[in-house]
């Protein structure tokens, strides 16, 4: 009988990337792109976590996540008529995998390998994205942060997947 721990390792769903989503600077508009480069230690080319910053392999925050299917539960929570994923301010909106099964563990996009390092909790900017509750409509919805161990190109569309133990990246 296989324990918890090893349970753990074990997710054959595979998931997609839907969304890729850069912001130019801080506090700014979230662009949609087709594809981007994931750069080793640092984050995504063209968003603001990267500019005149150097690599830094330890960072936790390289790059953001959020599931698709919560993006229904949010705007049913706040009553909003229509919700984008820009709004909710996250680099990479995945769909057909729970992000938080990925959580302290290696995964891949693509071509491109990460592994997640925590919850990415709500912030302030929520109010002003989905008005009066946001952060609380937020809470337990928004995602998880990751930092890049390989980099590459993503493209929307990519597969998302759990690498195992053991598992050679492609």
């Amino acid at each position: 009988m296989l324990s918890v721990k090893e349970r753990l390792n074990i997710l054959p769903q595979k998931g997609k990337l839907e969304v890729i989503g850069l912001r130019s600077e801080r506090r700014g508009e979230v662009i949609s792109v087709e594809k981007t480069e994931a750069i080793e230690g640092l984050g995504l080319k063209g968003d603001h976590r990267t500019k005149n910053k150097k690599v830094d392999a330890r960072a936790k925050r390289q790059v953001t996540l959020i599931q698709e299917e919560h993006l229904p539960v949010v705007r049913s929570v706040t009553g909003v008529d229509a919700l984008e994923p820009q709004q909710l301010r996250r680099n990479l909106v995945v769909s057909g995998i729970n992000l938080l099964a990925l959580k302290d563990r290696t995964f891949s996009i693509g071509e491109v390998l990460l592994e997640g390092t925590g919850p990415c909790h709500p912030c302030n900017r929520m109010e002003e994205a989905l008005g009066p509750g946001g952060l609380n409509a937020m809470r337990g919805h928004g995602g998880i942060t990751a930092r890049i161990l390989k980099g590459g190109t993503l493209n929307v569309g990519d597969e998302v997947m759990l690498e195992t133990p053991g598992q050679t990246q492609k």
